[in-house]
């Protein structure tokens, strides 16, 4: 178990301050990152919290899962660790190879008379 949460159902309109201040009611917190698209800076509706402890980071969880904040019900849970070496992007592990063929022939078929 680590220091790190996962937080989702974010409301677009919450900043890394507002949400900071929500979580150092449970803990003393030592960052917060909202995950933004890149094109628009729009946030994406989730983020991370870093907690200075496990006791706090899970002291958050239990208090705030589920809670209503600006509308939404947040969830909240313990991250999980990035592995070594994985895809980033918005979809683990998803190729940009979009099948087919190569010799030019539509989905790979054969017509045969």
């Amino acid at each position: 178990m680590n220091n790190k949460l996962f937080v989702a159902n974010l409301a677009y309109s919450i900043t890394e301050d507002a949400l900071r201040d929500i979580f150092a009611q449970h803990g003393e917190v030592v960052s917060v990152k909202i995950v933004t698209d890149t094109f628009t800076g729009r946030s994406k509706g989730f983020g991370f919290v870093e907690m200075v402890s496990k006791e706090a980071a899970s002291a958050a969880v239990q208090a705030l899962n589920n809670k209503d904040v600006d509308g939404r019900g947040l969830k909240v849970d313990f991250a999980k660790p990035r592995e070594e070496g994985a895809p980033r992007g918005d979809r683990p592990g998803r190729s940009f190879d979009r099948g087919g063929s190569s010799s030019g022939s539509q989905g790979g078929f054969r017509k045969r008379f």
